[in-house]
């Protein structure tokens, strides 16, 4: 019903692209709609701004499905609570929006139990405060559900704030009219995100991939290992198809070289960065720094700039979903290491036991 219901105006959300219509969608796109409408409730702008690129799209919701939408040691409400406030302190405002309501649908918006986790996540985007572990009970399998949502909305964040506004309620709705909307969205959004879904049905989407080092925190929950692999390996070629080596390594050192700390506050930092480069290859790299270190400096402007160089639209999705999940994966490192460190501990704890 929530897809029926709204299905009208999500693709009017989406800027900078055409995304696929529903009744045009075949092959790989068909297949993502058909789960999204199924296990989410609704074709949710997030998923489908992709759509331009159809291996970027099943990368984007295997892994938004497989860590969100999939029952497992930690609950609905707790990877909700990590979605909104990682949305919080990546300035998405939108995703903020949507998750809270559905929090509130949920019952959970207030929830005192959920307050270390909601502080964890909100600290997770920074080297300097995120090697805590995430407080998800068992601090084994519930920790790397919820890195999985951590690090999915640091990727979907970054994507959002490019191709969507401020709020998934249309801007002409008057502001005495917002709250009870959103009231309404999470009332009608609970049955969804009270249905469990099959863990792995995602899978199927793209091919089997080796599951990187950076993204090992994974290792230990199949389904999550097998989404954020799959989905990394896919991402990874729409970077080599969509920039050229120099700018995906010049990126990749950055991120590599970032602690999560706001670049500045104006964009002259992507440019003295790019200056080196060949002038045809400035635009797509000042879009995909942008997008990494900073995505709510993305604006008309850099998206134009990018697109009178290179005019395709699924070139804009992959290059800022590569952008994005670089950056993902390395908030992601961070939490990681103190999974790692509570796991040997353990290990080692049962060897103990055992001699």
């Amino acid at each position: 019903m929530l897809s029926r219901i709204t299905a009208p105006g999500v693709l009017a959300q989406v800027r900078h692209v055409s995304p696929v219509r529903p009744a045009a969608a075949h092959g790989l796109v068909a297949e993502v709609y058909a789960q999204a409408a199924r296990d989410f409730g609704m074709l949710a702008p997030p998923v489908i701004l992709h759509s331009p690129a159809p291996s970027a799209l099943a990368a984007s919701w295997s892994i938004l499905r497989e860590s969100l939408l999939v029952p497992g040691t930690a609950g609905r409400a707790a990877k909700e609570t990590v979605a909104a406030e990682v949305s919080a302190g990546n300035t998405c405002p939108y995703c903020v929006d949507v998750h809270g309501a559905t929090l509130r649908g949920l019952g959970a918006a207030r929830d005192p139990r959920l307050a270390p986790l909601a502080a964890w996540a909100r600290a997770s985007g920074t080297a300097a405060t995120a090697w805590d572990e995430p407080p998800a009970g068992d601090g084994g399998s519930g920790a790397a559900e919820l890195v999985a949502v951590a690090v999915t909305f640091q990727y979907l964040n970054r994507m959002v704030n490019v191709f969507l506004g401020d709020s998934p309620l249309p801007p002409e709705l008057p502001r005495g009219a917002r709250g009870p909307a959103m009231r309404l969205f999470g009332a009608l959004m609970r049955p969804a995100a009270r249905r469990a879904a099959v863990p792995g049905a995602s899978l199927g989407l793209l091919p089997v991939a080796p599951l990187p080092a950076d993204l090992s925190w994974a290792a230990g929950v199949p389904h999550l290992a097998g989404a954020f692999a799959r989905a990394a390996a896919a991402v990874e070629e729409c970077g080599r198809r969509s920039l050229p080596g120099r700018v995906r390594a010049l990126v990749a050192d950055r991120v590599a070289a970032w602690e999560g700390e706001p670049p500045g506050l104006g964009r002259d930092w992507a440019a003295r960065a790019v200056a080196g480069l060949p002038e045809a290859d400035r635009p797509a790299a000042r879009l995909a720094l942008l997008v990494a270190l900073a995505s709510y400096q993305v604006d008309r402007e850099a998206v134009e700039e990018f697109l009178r160089t290179t005019p395709d639209e699924r070139a804009l999705v992959e290059v800022t979903a590569w952008a994005s999940l670089t950056a993902a994966r390395r908030v992601g490192t961070w939490s990681a290491r103190a999974i790692a460190d509570r796991t040997d501990l353990q290990v080692k704890g049962r060897a103990r036991e055992r001699d």
